[in-house]
């Protein structure tokens, strides 16, 4: 059914849903965006469907966007480029908006648009080992999109403390922050994982569903607005020179002109 995800659905009616491209670090490419929408589409309709753990195959859990997709926009329209950037907004809104407890279970790198999937989680559950940042300042670019989920995970204080740095941080510091429920040990991830699972098995699902949409509701604004805005601010920097610059600098395997 899927090509760059896998969605497994056991007994009791939990899903696993997995970013399957282990040998690119699970980075967001186009279709994977399309079928992660697609797939939190069927899943919040499935009435078999209780629990969703996100994760990720391989070393990684998310290394943030396509590179070859980023280079892409560099080239493209304007049409274009807003055509991709609310692809990846659509993504990000339709997992936080899943009707569904959507759990995250973290290992290895967590960069860039990874940051924006650990922060629809409902809580993320993170390996000790593991390294987190938002590294798109780094490459002439921002943390657009992301951004509406990453402040209402974090907040404005503790975001900024790292949302434009692309500094990279260990788990510990992600739990501080608000990014992560906590950090295990990586033998001890899965029974961590299933801790959270479990309380939602004894629940009502619907009273579940109902509980999350007003948690939403009553949080900080991820309406049609704020996502708008996150998708001109991201084809506006896409257009930036310095964006040309970062981009091109990371393919020349080269330091950006502004790095020391």
């Amino acid at each position: 059914m899927y090509e760059t995800i896998t969605a497994e659905t056991d007994p009791r009616g939990v899903t696993t849903l997995t970013l399957a491209r282990p040998e690119k670090h699970n980075a967001l490419s186009p279709q994977m965006m399309d079928e992660l929408t697609e797939a939190a589409d069927r899943l919040g309709r499935d009435p078999a469907v209780r629990v969703v753990v996100l994760t990720g195959a391989g070393d990684s859990f998310c290394a943030g966007g396509d590179l070859g997709w980023m280079r892409d926009q560099m080239a493209a329209d304007g049409a274009a480029r807003a055509r991709e950037a609310r692809r990846l907004a659509e993504m990000l809104a339709r997992l936080d908006a899943l009707p569904k407890p959507l759990i995250g279970r973290v290992q290895g790198q967590v960069l860039g648009g990874g940051m924006g999937l650990i922060s629809v989680c409902d809580v993320a559950i993170g390996v000790a080992p593991a390294r987190f940042g938002f590294t798109e300042t780094g490459l002439g670019l921002i943390p657009a999109t992301i951004g509406p989920y990453v402040i209402a995970r974090m907040g404005a204080a503790m975001a900024r403390r790292v949302f434009m740095s692309a500094r990279i941080f260990g788990a510990e510091e992600a739990v501080r922050l608000g990014l992560l429920a906590q950090a295990v040990a990586p033998e001890a991830l899965d029974a961590a994982v299933e801790e959270e699972v479990r309380p939602y098995l004894a629940c009502a699902p619907g009273a579940v569903a109902e509980a999350k949409a007003l948690a939403r509701r009553l949080g900080p604004a991820t309406d049609d607005a704020v996502i708008a805005l996150s998708i001109e601010a991201l084809v506006a920097r896409w257009d930036s020179d310095e964006a040309a610059e970062g981009v091109g600098a990371f393919f020349d395997r080269r330091k950006p002109r502004w790095a020391e």
